[in-house]
């Protein structure tokens, strides 16, 4: 299995935009790429998927067990050339103090050679000891290359060169020169997403040719080659899905909408759902589903269209308030509210959720949560759920003007939620909270949503 993990010094040096051109520049040449991304974000691999032609997921060990991820990797990647694993923040960047759930804990696990991506803006001879300590602090890590992004000139690249060639034994991948056509508009979230970027296809091109042009990606893919051997990994026996009767999931997908993992979408059709496409910017009229799911996104940057659709807001709440099942995450959370308010706009929403979701300019909960269910959570326990649900969080938002009481299904034992206690607001049968929930092997959130959904069934038919 050929395959190289991506990770750079510190957080922001460009390894995103590299890995894209590579994904990009690697299929170019007629190879089929698998892509991953270490943690839980969803923009980056937005991205990476489009640029491969492949879905991209995510590799979390806070969600996910090692022999999980490994599972994973093998799975995804038995009929690709090549794998791409992309690392976030620093190599040796992490929550905990010895560096277990790091980049570079990632890439021993899997057994992939590192190579380091250097922003060398300021930097000429300094790269040097960076380096050495980088491959001195922890030996047993791979690390087989270093690609130098933002680089000046050709002045500047061939002092860098020249550095690395005398003082390491390192070799020089590539050099990507500062240009601003390289760089991706960022958001409060990060890069914007690759589903609201009309010239997506254009910048992934520009990517592409940037790294063909400065980057050897014959040393690259004989790097990749050279992998040892991947860890043996043990099946996993899940249980059948509880019924072979197909439900319909009406999912918002648009501009608006559209922070969903791709393995997550794969197990609700191998759960026996089908996924109904909804637009909640151009639809007028709900399509016959059997439930709603209203994953994250951008609502705040597309509400004066979300608002303007007034006879689907209409619609999605008689829906709601006649028992139809429903799940809601972050951006589907807020589109449910009275209103949203960014920029000193406000717009009317759906109008389920009695409060007014409002931006702020800082993150009003970021992170890894840690949630425990209470007995009013509506879905049915298969008695294999964990204590307590490991999962994530990243909104700019708030709730405020709550003005009715609200039933919650979790107790927050780490991170924000709705109130910094609670999480998971219940009204009649939605579930709607700021977390994201991940469906794995500690934790499998949709079959237990769309068992609830089947117990349901009948009182949305009648």
């Amino acid at each position: 299995m050929k395959r190289f993990l991506i990770s750079a010094v510190h957080k922001s040096s460009g390894k995103t935009t590299v890995s894209i051109g590579l994904c990009a520049a690697l299929k170019h040449r007629g190879l089929t790429i698998q892509p991953y991304k270490k943690g839980p974000d969803y923009i980056d691999p937005m991205w990476l998927g489009q640029a491969a032609g492949q879905s991209c997921y995510n590799l979390d060990f806070y969600t996910q067990s090692h022999d999980e991820i490994c599972r994973l990797v093998a799975q995804k990647s038995r009929h690709a050339d090549i794998s791409l694993i992309e690392g976030n923040k620093g190599l040796y960047d992490g929550l905990d103090l010895d560096g277990s759930n790091s980049n570079a804990a990632l890439a021993e696990l899997l057994k992939t050679p590192v190579i380091l991506v250097i922003d060398t803006r300021g930097m000429t001879r300094g790269v040097a000891p960076l380096i050495l300590g980088y491959q001195a602090f922890d030996p047993e890590l791979q690390i087989k290359g270093v690609i130098f992004n933002h680089v000046g000139g050709s002045r500047h690249e061939n002092k860098l060169r020249a550095i690395v060639e005398h003082y390491t034994d390192l070799p020089v991948i590539g050099a990507i020169h500062r240009d601003p056509a390289l760089d991706i508009d960022e958001r409060h979230l990060g890069l914007t997403p690759s589903n609201e970027t009309h010239e997506v296809d254009v910048k992934i091109d520009t990517l592409r040719l940037a790294i063909e042009a400065q980057v050897d990606l014959d040393r690259l893919i004989s790097i990749a080659d050279q992998c040892p051997e991947f860890p043996s990994v043990s099946s996993h026996e899940t249980p059948p899905p509880p019924s072979t009767e197909t439900l319909k999931i009406g999912i918002a997908r648009d501009e608006a909408f559209g922070f969903y993992y791709p393995g997550d979408l794969e197990t609700f059709q191998s759960e026996g759902a089908e996924l109904i496409t909804i637009d909640t910017l151009n639809d007028h009229k709900l399509p016959e589903v059997d439930a709603l799911f209203l994953g994250g996104g951008f609502p705040e940057s597309r509400m004066a269209q979300l608002s303007a659709n007034t006879e689907l807001r209409a619609q999605i709440a008689s829906a709601i308030d006649a028992g139809m099942p429903a799940y809601a995450e972050c951006g589907g959370l807020m589109y449910l509210c009275r209103s949203i308010t960014w920029q000193e706009q406000k717009q009317e929403m759906v109008g389920i959720i009695p409060a007014d979701a409002v931006m702020h300019d800082k993150p009003q909960g970021r992170g890894y949560v840690r949630l425990t269910a209470n007995d009013t959570l509506l879905w049915p326990s298969f008695g294999d759920e964990p204590e307590v649900i490991t999962a994530h969080e990243f909104h700019y938002s708030r709730l405020e003007n709550i003005t009715e009481p609200l039933k919650f299904a979790y107790n927050m034992k780490r991170g924000m939620g709705i109130d910094g206690k609670h999480d998971g607001i219940i009204y009649k049968n939605l579930l709607a909270n700021y977390t994201h929930l991940r469906d794995t092997e500690r934790y499998h959130w949709i079959r237990r949503f769309l068992a609830f959904v089947r117990q349901n069934r009948p009182l949305i038919r009648s």
